[in-house]
């Protein structure tokens, strides 16, 4: 199960324990949000992306940001395709619904943190499962995630 696999994961950083079960389904953002007690925004979502050599490029985003077409374009120098969720699960070892940037055997996948998180002290990624969170300060958020870079790739957020 993904869930354990992430626990095993943050283990190494001492935070398997801070892993949250929820009784209800975190599965959307809105879920999330309405699960956790706080804004959607503060849900940090991952998006799964074919990238141009054939591997996978994870984006964490805010939960009301939305790729922008452009933005991604000029970062990556390639359209935005989507990962089918049986692709999502085969790359990742994650289910749609419970993707993460945490504990990810592929070499071929690559993370990146959209600055759209950086209005927020913590964000809430899940954990491997549709009823899982942990709540990171960035910081952690990046080392944890074995990101590559922070990147402006999004559009739809405000600053709070």
């Amino acid at each position: 199960m993904a869930i354990e696999l992430v626990r095993n994961y943050l283990k190494q950083f001492g935070r398997d324990g801070d892993i949250r079960e929820l009784e209800t389904s975190s599965a959307t953002v809105a879920l999330a949000a309405e699960a956790l007690g706080v804004i959607p925004a503060r849900i940090a979502k991952t998006l799964s992306f074919r990238a141009s050599d054939g591997g996978v490029w994870l984006i964490v985003a805010a939960g009301d940001a939305k790729i922008d077409n452009s933005k991604y374009k000029a970062q990556f120098s390639t359209k935005a395709v989507m990962l089918s969720p049986d692709e999502v699960l085969a790359e990742t070892g994650h289910a749609v619904g419970g993707v993460c940037p945490f504990g990810i055997e592929n070499p071929k996948v690559c993370v990146y943190l959209d600055v759209s998180l950086k209005r927020f002290e913590t964000v809430f990624p899940a954990c491997g499962s549709s009823n899982s969170a942990i709540e990171l300060n960035l910081e952690d958020l990046y080392t944890y995630s074995k990101a590559v870079s922070w990147i402006d790739v999004c559009k739809g957020w405000a600053v709070e």
